[in-house]
């Protein structure tokens, strides 16, 4: 069963505080997306989907020549949304092929070689996946009324990507009208009537987000 996996890299460094795009920020020598690219390889065999904002093509390249770095050949220019982004990866790959595809954050290097493992191997049964952390934090909820109220943690899963589904169930979960409710792979799958299930994430599997991250990454 192929394998593919479309990676998400539309940021444009506003939360960063700065002008180059997060996604190619460097930590540990080398910008943050490459890091990201060679977990998915060191997992397994599996063909990437790049998506980027039309405007970051050519910075991309450059990087990679700069890098020695050997680029994804599937290049697609990412949405005005999220949601239109892996749409748009989507249309790179087949229609009715029997596999496996994940979409996974750019933003998100220390993905583990396990999660990517236990993610792909859920959805080639068939599966709807995402990897999840348990909450280590105290949770409270705000009500209507502007009060809030502590809720138990044990209820709640903080979800990872890659959200990894069948090839053919995500593309024609992809079909459907845009929801501003779409905030990630899985709520469009389960909009689509599809069960999602659940398998252990890892904690350091961190989406990089603000200067603070980055300083954590770099120390």
């Amino acid at each position: 069963m192929n394998k593919y996996v479309i990676i998400v890299a539309g940021g444009k460094g506003l939360r960063m505080g700065g002008d180059v795009p997060k996604q190619f920020l460097p930590i540990g020598g080398k910008p943050v997306l490459m890091h990201t690219i060679e977990a998915f390889r060191r997992a397994f065999d599996v063909e990437i989907v790049l998506v980027l904002p039309a405007e970051q093509h050519a910075y991309w390249q450059k990087l990679c020549k700069d890098y020695s770095f050997l680029s994804p050949e599937l290049i697609a220019t990412g949405g005005e949304t999220r949601f239109h982004s892996v749409k748009n990866g989507l249309a790179l790959l087949p229609d009715n092929e029997d596999a496996v595809v994940g979409v996974h954050d750019g933003v998100r290097p220390f993905v583990s070689r396990e999660t990517i493992q236990r993610c792909f191997a859920a959805a080639s049964e068939g599966k709807a996946v995402v990897p999840v952390v348990p909450v280590v934090e105290t949770v409270r909820q705000i009500l209507p009324d502007g009060k809030s109220i502590t809720r138990p943690r044990d209820d709640y899963r903080l979800v990872q990507t890659p959200q990894t589904f069948p090839l053919a169930l995500l593309k024609e979960a992809y079909r459907q009208p845009y929801s501003e409710f779409f905030t990630d792979d899985a709520s469009v799958v389960e909009a689509f009537g599809k069960e999602i299930t659940m398998v252990e994430g890892n904690r350091e599997n961190i989406k990089l987000t603000t200067q603070s991250d980055l300083k954590l990454c770099n120390m």
